[in-house]
């Protein structure tokens, strides 16, 4: 028999955090190994049937994540989310960290009931072996109060396909944008007493791409290579062509989501 106890189905909300250079990304693919994937994979063990679970949206290959949010039916419900969760972390890969597992309402979806997703996106000025691994080392000269200035234009409500990889699936490309800055930060632990920067921006959706499209964008402005000006009218109706160089990925993260 397993751990748990028969009883009515219910669905389940469950919080997580990866490091996506070991993954695809979140969602499965064929002959790829995903988050969603080793999941799967790890509460059909625990439960001993097949159990698909639904998360909050794509991220790209690399492309990390913190406090992520999946949902999950079970039926028999859970007697202890708490004592799967810990199990659970036993059987993932060290990438991999569920923090919670709690009971939700019948009708929640991890995708389609977030309202605000927060992305951050890490900067280091100079070589530190204590943040290379989640940062983008950038060591040409930029101008942050030029990049911010062109940030700012990314605010409201636009088509934002110049910024989309091609062979999305979206039924639109406009998003909501509330949140686009560039600010220092300092790491709990560096090798150099400044030259850290994030960006951070905050829309109800992002289109696949979106986010590391948008930074190499700003820092073609911030090399001095186009003008705040010239990032708006790309807003305002360029092509993907016209946009700058994606930036790896392994210096993403989808930071918040909200609900």
């Amino acid at each position: 028999m397993p751990f748990w106890y028969f009883c009515k189905s219910m669905r389940y909300q469950i919080v997580l955090s990866y490091d996506g250079s070991d993954f695809c990304g979140w969602q499965f693919q064929p002959r790829e190994r995903s988050v969603q994937q080793v999941l799967e994979e790890a509460l059909a063990t625990l439960l001993r049937v097949p159990t698909p679970v639904t998360g909050a949206g794509r991220t790209d290959t690399g492309v990390n994540a913190a406090g992520y949010v999946a949902h999950f039916d079970c039926d028999p419900a859970l007697p202890d989310p708490a004592q799967l969760a810990f199990r659970l972390n036993a059987l993932l890969p060290h990438s991999v960290v569920v923090t919670e597992i709690r009971p939700a309402d019948p009708g929640f979806h991890a995708r389609f009931d977030a309202r605000r997703r927060e992305y951050t996106y890490f900067l280091n000025r100079k070589k530190d072996p204590f943040v290379e691994k989640f940062s983008y080392r950038c060591t040409f000269p930029l101008d942050f109060e030029a990049m911010n200035a062109a940030a700012a234009h990314l605010l409201g409500t636009h088509d934002f396909s110049c910024f989309e990889k091609t062979g999305g699936d979206n039924k639109t490309s406009i998003c909501t944008v509330t949140q686009a800055r560039w600010e220092p930060y300092t790491p709990v632990i560096a090798a150099h007493p400044e030259g850290y920067w994030k960006f951070t921006i905050s829309a109800d959706r992002f289109l696949r791409n979106m986010v590391r499209a948008i930074v190499g964008t700003l820092l073609e402005v911030g090399r001095g290579r186009r003008t705040p000006e010239e990032f708006a009218r790309l807003v305002e109706g360029g092509s993907r062509s016209q946009a700058g160089e994606s930036v790896p990925g392994h210096a993403l993260f989808l930071s918040r989501l909200d609900y």
